[in-house]
């Protein structure tokens, strides 16, 4: 993913960042493939730089996992398009002006490590649904679910943060463009334009 350094993220701002979408596409090369393995997910950023969560056995990424276990955990959020006529420059024509799409995104470069013993995959299960769904219980008890899944770890190696919305512009540029995207009803990216 290009960073301008103005787009950029710092690790603690990419961080709070996933920790607020807990779903993305893990990707997982393997060796010797035509196209990695994307898989769409839950996960559970746990403390410090480790990430957690549960797959289905027959998944086809364990397979690439296995062959490397560098695996990319992709997060993409909050995004818009945004019109040409919106980042003409003042006192330019509109039909100027270069549109774009605003976005949040990070990627985790992690070492991945699959978990395939119950104690393992019940602490991550434990885990994941304390966060997502507390009342369910003890998923000890569905022992079904515990033979159908694989855990998975990730050591988080790397962190690619990206927040493009316009950072290099002025201050009355980006004012500009938040207005407008308020006037369109999309207050969420509105607010990451600073």
């Amino acid at each position: 993913m290009l960073i301008h350094p103005w787009d950029a993220g710092d690790d603690d701002s990419a961080l709070a960042y996933v920790r607020a979408h807990q779903f993305g596409h893990l990707i997982a090369s393997g060796r010797g493939r035509d196209v990695p393995v994307v898989v769409p997910t839950q996960f559970l950023l746990e403390a410090g730089r480790t990430v957690a969560l549960h797959l289905a056995r027959p998944n086809p990424i364990w397979a690439a996992i296995e062959e490397n276990p560098k695996v990319v955990l992709s997060v993409a959020e909050n995004w818009t398009y945004v019109p040409g006529a919106w980042r003409a420059e003042p006192g330019t024509d509109p039909s100027l002006g270069v549109p774009t799409t605003y976005y949040s995104a990070v990627q985790l470069v992690c070492h991945a490590e699959i978990v395939t013993e119950a104690g393992g995959k019940l602490e991550i299960l434990r885990a994941q649904l304390a966060e997502l769904d507390p009342g369910l219980g003890d998923p000890a008890r569905m022992p079904r679910l515990l033979s159908g899944i694989r855990g998975l770890r990730l050591t988080i190696e790397e962190i690619r943060g990206k927040f493009k919305y316009d950072g290099h512009k002025s201050d009355e540029h980006r004012a500009r463009v938040r207005d407008l995207l308020v006037e369109r009803g999309e207050t969420d990216v509105a607010a990451r334009v600073r």
